[in-house]
Parts: C-alpha cells; structure tokens; sequence
C-alpha cells in the first residue's frame, strides 16, 4: 500500500505539469490590522559622570600584545605567561643551570650535556622570578633614564637627597674651588649651585665642572663619617679612595684601605652612613655572615631599610 501510494503520488505530479491550469483560488476576506500604538518613551538615564582621576581605557590591541624583553646578545626566545622574553643562553663547566637578570635582560647559562628541553623546562619553572626581575629591572631602568642630566644651565640633580639647580656664574671670584652652594631661593625651593663656568660652555665642560665640585664634597663628607664611625665600631681606616664604578657602592681591604663611589654624594646622609659602615664592618668581618650584619646593625639599627633604599632609589644618569 505505502508502494502504491508513492507511485499514485509520482503519477498525479507528472500529470500535473500537463493540465488546464486550476482557477485561482478565492482571495480570502481582508482583516483590518488593529494599529501599532507606540509604548510610551521612557527616558534615557543620564550618563555616569566622567572620572578625571581615572585611567585612560587601554585599547583591545594593546591588551593582546606580548611584553617584550629582548637581550641584545640574545640567541634564544621564549613566551613566559604574557611576555616574550629574547634570552642570552651559552653553555660551560658548570653543574647546574644559571639564571642572571641584569640591565641588559636575561642570561642562561647551562652545563654542556643538559638537553635544551630541560632549558626550557627549567625557565618555565623559574619564570615568576624571571618575569618579576625583568619588570623590576626594566621600571628602574625607566627611572634612571628619568633622572638623566642635561648639562646645561638651570638644570639640576640631587646632593645629599635635596634638589640642586645649576647656574653657570664665571664672574664669582670662586674659581679655585670651582663653583659654590647658595641657600635656596625660596623657602622649600632647590639650592643653587654655582659654577665657575662660562655660559657658552660645552656640556662636558658643564659635567667636568659639577663632577669636580661634587667629588671635592665627597671626600670631605667621607672622612667625616668614617672618623664617625670608626671608633664606634673598634677599627682603623687609613686610607679613603673615590671611585667611579658602575655596580658597586664600596669596597674594603683587610690593609684598612676603603673605597667609596663618589656618586653617593647624591643620596641622603642616613644612606651614606649605612655604606660608609657596611665598608668599616668589613675591617673585622670580611665576609657577609651573620656577625656581619649584626656588626653592621650595632651603628646602623635601621640599616636594612636603608640598604633597600640604596637599590632602589635610582641614581642620576651622568651622560
């Protein structure tokens, strides 16, 4: 029957196509739409007020680009979290795998017979710390390049924590010492240094002229710390050299010869007085025990906080 009837149903479409056509149906009455009554406008709310203290929207682009670390020798790259860090890698006699973050970015060192998968292993593993010291690194970085000198009159750098602004004044008869330090002009305003330098002088004429000045108030101010301490601490000095280095703040032989980077001059006496008996400490604890410390705390009680302002306070860029 359900064969029968599929063929009947083929059958009357084929005839379909060949017959009179069928009169057009009866159009059915027409039924009146009832008429679209608009609801009643309701009023918009007022935009939220405007935030001037918030911060400005980051655009969608933004938020899907990687953060970029790239070391200038960099021979190898991996994605870490949201970052795209370019990595300095070399092998040597070494035992283990050696994670270095400095200013230029991220070094590994590996021992030759480690797989390279056991590199990467091993940076994934690490790369809370490695991310943290890049971010770190990279903000101070930002900080110092802040702090950049332009040699130039008017322009101005820290001495002993407080603002300085430089004037170049050659017609002051202190030529001999090479500039002086007048009080400030207004009450809570920057001191003025005066140089004994002329006003069509070379940047580098400027920087040699200010350097001079600040070293000669280096020393000065050196000697009196260390004559402070010295005693309090139960140890001799006996000689005190300026040096200029870029990673180190001071250094102490068991000859009794100290060595202090002049650019401290820039900081606040307290932070002075930690480096200044960090390095006196060493004349009876030459190493970085426990005793040392508590060496160092016996002068200097806050000496942590200030040994975290040292790192973390950047230092103006002398270029």
């Amino acid at each position: 029957m359900g064969l029968l009837r599929f063929t009947m149903d083929l059958f009357e479409g084929l005839g379909s196509e060949f017959a009179p056509p069928a009169p057009a149906p009866a159009r059915p009455p027409r039924v009146k739409k009832p008429k679209l009554v608009a609801p009643p406008a309701v009023p918009l709310a007022p935009p939220a007020p405007v935030d001037p203290h918030a911060p400005p929207a980051v655009p969608l682009a933004d938020t899907l680009t990687l953060a970029n670390f790239a070391h200038p020798q960099a021979t190898r790259e991996v994605v870490l979290g949201s970052a795209r860090v370019a990595y300095e890698f070399k092998r040597g006699k070494r035992k283990t795998i050696g994670f270095l973050v400095g200013a230029e970015g991220l070094s590994v060192r590996a021992p030759r017979w480690v797989a390279l998968r056991d590199v990467d292993a091993a940076i994934h593993e690490k790369s809370d710390w490695i991310l943290r010291k890049l971010t770190e690194t990279q903000q101070r970085h930002a900080r110092v390049e802040a702090t950049r000198i332009e040699w130039k009159d008017g322009a101005g750098f820290p001495f002993l924590g407080e603002p300085v602004v430089m004037r170049l004044d050659p017609k002051h008869g202190f030529a001999s010492v090479g500039g002086t330090l007048d009080d400030a002009v207004e009450e809570g305003g920057p001191r003025v240094l005066r140089l004994a330098v002329a006003q069509n002088a070379e940047p580098s004429q400027i920087r040699d002229a200010a350097q001079a000045w600040l070293m000669r108030q280096a020393r000065k101010l050196f000697i009196e710390r260390l004559d402070h301490f010295a005693p309090l601490l139960g140890v001799q000095w006996q000689k005190l050299s300026l040096s200029n280095a870029s990673t180190r703040w001071g250094s102490a032989s068991a000859d009794g010869s100290i060595r202090l980077n002049w650019r401290l001059i820039h900081f606040r006496l307290p932070v002075i007085d930690y480096v200044v008996a960090h390095e006196l400490a060493h004349l009876r604890v030459m190493d970085h025990s426990h005793r040392f410390w508590e060496t160092v705390e016996s002068v200097v009680p806050d000496y942590d906080l200030l040994r975290r302002q040292l790192k973390d306070e950047a230092v103006p860029r002398w270029g």
